[in-house]
């Protein structure tokens, strides 16, 4: 019997930390709403967006991307800008080890 509690015990810790320690993109980023950055790389494991720019430093470069997170907070919709045109859009799954992948 007490050889369980401290099972138990131990297994409910373990949980708790890692619960506390996750970081999600919902934590960090409100879904729906658009994000400016200087640069992105899906094959970064685990995926980080990076330095979020100002609307004024948006429009300093040549070349940026908007990525809009999901509601779910299991997906980001990733827009590429050139000269202020959009480039092309594309749809990332954020995978429970928050490496992308292309759906």
């Amino acid at each position: 019997m007490l050889k369980s509690k401290h099972i138990f015990v131990t297994l409910f810790l373990l949980t708790l930390s890692a619960t506390i320690s996750a970081d999600t993109l919902t934590d960090r980023f409100t879904p729906g709403t658009q994000y400016y950055f200087s640069d992105f790389n899906p094959g970064q494991q685990p995926w980080k967006p990076g330095q979020h720019l100002n609307i004024e430093e948006v429009f300093k470069n040549y070349q940026y991307y908007m990525i809009v997170f999901g509601q779910d907070g299991k997906s980001i919709t990733v827009n590429k800008y050139l000269r202020g045109n959009r480039q092309e859009s594309e749809n990332y799954l954020v995978l429970p080890d928050n490496s992308l992948q292309k759906k």
